[in-house]
């Protein structure tokens, strides 16, 4: 098991933070992520819905992301990255493994509410580097309240 970092958990209460601006949906989770460079400086920063009803928090922050600073980078993100995607071709797994992201740090395991959870494994079968810090779940569950008392 890989452990956390202070700086890890830094990054994701950001991103958990971030997951706050999202607009509401009955149909999708509201996620925050940032990505940090190899050198530990931010690169970009997202959330879901930010400028599209369907973007996903990984999706808007690798939109704004300068590519070569991605390379051995790190994406904290409140919700595992999605494995599977109803709403577009790519998943956010493919975008981060295509983008040579190193690692993926997030707090909450994805429900299978819309679609299974599958995110975490499908990263660390391509050789990305996967860290969940459980103890943060609860912050990136709270913009989410309204979809898992259905």
């Amino acid at each position: 098991m890989v452990e956390s970092t202070a700086d890890d958990e830094r990054w994701l209460r950001l991103a958990c933070e971030l997951a706050r601006r999202c607009p509401p949906s009955d149909t999708a989770f509201s996620v925050g992520a940032v990505i940090v460079g190899a050198d530990g400086r931010e690169v970009a920063r997202g959330y879901s819905r930010e400028s599209d009803p369907h973007d996903h928090a990984e999706e808007a922050a690798l939109a704004g992301a300068d590519r070569p600073a991605l390379a051995g980078g790190t994406v904290y993100s409140s919700l595992e990255p999605c494995g599977e995607r109803k709403s577009r071709p790519l998943s956010c797994t493919d975008r981060i493994i295509a983008a040579g992201l190193a690692r993926v740090v997030f707090a909450w395991r994805e429900p299978a509410l819309f679609v299974p959870g599958t995110g975490a494994e499908r990263l660390r079968a391509h050789g990305v580097e996967v860290v969940e810090i459980p103890a943060l779940a609860g912050l990136a569950r709270e913009p989410n309240a309204h979809l898992l008392s259905r």
